[in-house]
């Protein structure tokens, strides 16, 4: 049973009973591979089973952990409602909770620096998942206001994924011009990784994570054969033929920023990179227009890294809100 569907059976037949008295909400948001609805039979080994996030207001918490612990059955639909050494019911006030999970509570006004310090991982976790009940009125409109990013904010962080396919676009080609296929090799995942976001992003969805980013370019429709010609230059054996599959990969990627209609049309052929001989789609000029067209100048007037997911790497970074606050609000304010 997909975790999505258990966890919400495991609500309406045992959580709910427990508080029916309490004022609360509740839904099935956060970590978790089903809140993503990525959550296949492996995902069963560990750490899985019947799972709610129940909010109610700090004063009740301790009473409602009572209670639903002496409601709890050992199973619930074949699975242990213990596991990983505590029962699957997080009892949470609102605004902790958001703040823990994104460094920020939504419910407030969002700032710039909320939206680009959030890791889209934390991101797609909180508006994914279900609500199951929303007595408090705490989740629906965080969930919604947290969807996507307000139009200008959008343009930049799209600007900045288009100016790292600039940053690396002829290297494929200068790696293996000078034999290295290695390198040649290397820089290529790296565009295709990006490419991969960058589709995600124009579709408005949340990158995730590198375990599920596959997967969640997958389930983007029509993006088969831009799968494809990414696939086809990551199992290239020549530079040249890397190069190939990258520029249709380009060309898709471009044509879908002109249906975005985001900016005026621009070119979606490939060219030369300057006088040498390596194709590009010139990456950098869908950045500056995207970043000429946006109209807040609280946002034209950021630096050009875009959110933390676009200049930072570390697991031990994006999985810590307070760290990538930190981090971004250095960023954007040397």
């Amino acid at each position: 049973m997909p975790g999505l569907e258990l966890s919400r059976d495991f609500y309406a037949e045992v959580v709910r009973p427990a508080v029916a008295d309490v004022p609360h909400s509740a839904a099935l948001i956060g970590a978790g591979s089903e809140v993503l609805e990525f959550d296949t039979e492996r995902s069963t080994d560990h750490d899985w089973g019947p799972r709610v996030v129940l909010f109610v207001a700090g004063e009740l918490a301790g009473k409602v952990r009572q209670a639903v612990e002496r409601a709890l059955p050992p199973t619930f639909g074949g699975y242990p409602t213990v596991f990983g050494g505590r029962h699957g019911v997080e009892v949470a006030e609102p605004g902790g909770w958001f703040t823990r999970q994104l460094g920020f509570d939504p419910r407030r006004e969002i700032t710039p620096l909320d939206w680009l310090s959030a890791p889209w991982q934390r991101l797609a976790e909180v508006t994914s998942g279900e609500v199951f009940h929303d007595g408090l009125g705490a989740l629906e409109e965080a969930r919604a206001a947290l969807r996507w990013y307000p139009g200008d904010l959008w343009r930049h962080v799209l600007a900045a994924q288009w100016r790292r396919l600039a940053q690396e676009e002829a290297f494929p080609g200068r790696c293996g011009e000078v034999g290295d296929d290695l390198g040649s090799a290397l820089v290529t995942a790296r565009l295709v990784r990006d490419v991969v976001r960058l589709a995600l992003l124009m579709r408005r969805r949340y990158p995730p994570y590198s375990k599920w980013l596959g997967s969640g370019f997958a389930r983007l429709s029509g993006s088969a054969e831009l799968g494809d010609s990414l696939s086809a230059a990551l199992a290239a054996t020549d530079w040249r033929e890397r190069e190939r599959h990258l520029c249709r990969a380009y060309e898709r990627v471009a044509a879908l920023h002109n249906r975005l209609a985001l900016t005026e049309p621009l070119e979606s052929s490939t060219r030369c990179h300057h006088a040498r001989p390596f194709q590009v789609i010139d990456a950098q000029r869908f950045a500056d227009a995207l970043t000429a067209s946006i109209t807040d100048p609280v946002v034209a007037g950021l630096p050009p890294v875009g959110s933390v997911d676009q200049f930072a790497d570390s697991a031990d970074l994006l999985t810590h809100p307070g760290r990538c606050r930190a981090v971004t609000r250095a960023v954007l304010n040397p």
